[in-house]
């Protein structure tokens, strides 16, 4: 099968959006600070449709300490025989802080019910209690938003070969994900049947075309921003102070510590193009 060719948004055109819309997510993670909202961000949709790329560019500029992603690994033992909801319930924010979700709760509407990692009845009781779980949230003050990333059949099988002939992204694919191809009409079904159930008033599903991966992060990020409420919040002014005069500390001899070595002067070496080093003075750390 080959993928059509797909109609990209230009690079430099994609690139400054992109970075006024990273900006503008600046600020509304200090407003979120600033009014201890609770923010949550579900990202979902097949295998290689996008997410991770679309988690990136709204975490790059944001504090780690503030916004950070949850991408949680198969369920232990001990997890499998909890709640289901349970382990995701931990990793909710707290006042002022932004959680992304790699993958979420939504994990048992599509892998688990398409490969059979859950039961029929495990599979019912979650559409039962999905909704209820997300409208607990929202009444309780938590910001929820969900996307849907959707991918053809055709693109998604020119990133899973992209993945295989690339040692550096070949971690991405695992059995399960190459499986998807021929479970695509199952994959379909599960989607359908998870949207008719969950795609409530209170959370809406909000579907992203990512064929083109560009438009997609920006689309997702400007939808994203304009549904949370957030306003310019006043910063403290901030000037560097004067640095003191030195009381005498001398640094330690660098012979006694133990460096790195210096391998961008190898490589530049090798290269032709020698690393231009700063002298420092033996007193700065």
């Amino acid at each position: 099968m080959s993928a059509a060719k797909i109609d990209k948004l230009d690079r430099k055109v994609y690139e400054a959006e992109l970075l006024r819309l990273q900006g503008e997510l600046v600020k509304m993670q200090e407003w979120i600070r600033a009014t201890g909202t609770r923010l949550v961000v579900v990202f979902e949709g097949r295998d290689a449709a996008g997410k991770g790329g679309a988690i990136k560019r709204v975490t790059e500029y944001l504090s780690p300490r503030q916004a950070q992603i949850v991408a949680l690994p198969t369920p232990t033992e001990r997890q499998k025989s909890q709640w289901y909801f349970q382990r995701y319930v931990e990793h909710l924010p707290a006042a002022g802080e932004i959680r992304l979700f790699d993958r979420s709760w939504y994990n048992r509407a599509g892998v688990e019910r398409v490969m059979g990692y859950c039961t029929p009845e495990e599979h019912r009781r979650f559409l039962r209690q999905c909704p209820i779980f997300e409208r607990m949230l929202i009444e309780d003050g938590v910001l929820l938003r969900k996307y849907w990333f959707s991918v053809s059949d055709a693109e998604q099988e020119r990133r899973f070969r992209s993945r295989l002939e690339d040692p550096m992204r070949r971690w991405k694919l695992s059995p399960t994900d190459l499986e998807s191809l021929t479970r695509w009409e199952d994959y379909s079904r599960a989607k359908d049947e998870m949207f008719a159930h969950t795609d409530i008033s209170e959370a809406r599903w909000n579907v992203v075309e990512s064929d083109d991966k560009r438009s997609a992060r920006i689309n997702m990020i400007a939808h994203l921003l304009s549904t949370v409420p957030y306003e310019d919040v006043e910063q403290p002014e901030l000037s560097m102070p004067e640095r003191p005069e030195s009381t005498g500390y001398q640094r330690t001899a660098r012979s006694l510590q133990q460096e790195v070595p210096d391998h961008a002067a190898a490589v530049g070496a090798r290269e032709g193009k020698p690393v231009q080093r700063r002298r420092f003075r033996e007193d700065m750390g």
